[in-house]
């Protein structure tokens, strides 16, 4: 596949948090005390040579520095499925993956998911594949619901004293509404 290609498959979205990335790395530097050593754009030049990269790290092409992301520290580590779920969480684990490779912030999601939704269980091996995904998926659907059923239900009450407040003979109803139509829908539904 060739590095337009590589990246053009991740959409404009991955594009994007590449290009925050980068940004956030800067240009060039050749720093005494960094193990990484020679490095562009975050891209160390031992990483660059094992992309098949010969160039000089001083003027290593965006193509090549795009699809290394792309392919190394996206795509790679599982973490492209998460782009539609939650961008901004995979914008997190693929900044912390290319500064510190992607073993540790993989493990970090898998610790972070059986922390906020215990129930999933995750094992924690710092390898995001299918079962990480739908746990992330289910925890964010419980957590959204949990979060939105209580304020649907407020609206709700509210829209029922403000149909009261314009006609008080409705007022007779409110019990019932209450008793019956607020919190009707319990919050271990959410799953």
């Amino acid at each position: 596949m060739s590095t337009r290609s590589a990246v053009a498959a991740g959409g404009s979205v991955a594009i994007a948090i590449i290009a925050a990335t980068i940004g956030l790395e800067g240009g060039y530097v050749n720093h005494p005390n960094d193990p990484g050593g020679e490095t562009n754009k975050g891209i160390t030049k031992k990483v660059a040579v094992e992309h098949g990269y010969t160039g000089p790290m001083r003027t290593i092409p965006d193509a090549v520095v795009y699809s290394i992301y792309y392919e190394s520290y996206l795509k790679a580590p599982g973490y492209e499925p998460l782009i539609p779920l939650d961008p901004a969480v995979t914008q997190e684990l693929f900044d912390t993956s290319v500064n510190m490779g992607p073993s540790r912030p993989s493990r970090f999601f898998q610790e972070s998911l059986n922390e906020i939704c215990p129930a999933l269980k995750l094992k924690i091996d710092g390898r995001v594949g299918p079962a990480t995904i739908a746990g992330f998926a289910r925890c964010q659907r419980t957590l959204l619901c949990r979060a939105m059923l209580p304020r649907l239900d407020a609206k709700q009450l509210a829209e029922y004293d403000r149909l009261i407040r314009a006609n008080a003979k409705l007022a007779v109803f409110r019990k019932g509404w209450v008793n019956h139509r607020i919190g009707n829908v319990p919050l271990e539904k959410c799953s």
